[in-house]
């Protein structure tokens, strides 16, 4: 396993999540809001500059309303 955080499915997770964002059509700014962060968090994430814990993935999920464990396996699926 290659020991740098910056793997190939690190990048199609968080590409994952932004398409999921997008296509609820909700902003950075307003999943920020849901989340009580910041933008630059939302913009971190998606960028790959700040890898989230499954919290985090769980509180971002519900906050697009989304339920994390069919998320995560939508996301396992593809």
């Amino acid at each position: 396993m290659p020991s740098s955080i910056f793997t190939q499915r690190h990048q199609e997770f968080i590409t994952f999540i932004a398409s999921v964002r997008k296509a609820a059509e909700i902003t950075q700014v307003e999943l920020a809001e849901r989340l009580g962060k910041r933008q630059s968090f939302v913009s971190k994430v998606e960028r790959g500059e700040r890898r989230i814990d499954v919290i985090e993935f769980c509180q971002i999920a519900e906050a697009l309303g989304q339920d994390p464990a069919k998320l995560l396996q939508k996301f396992i699926d593809q």
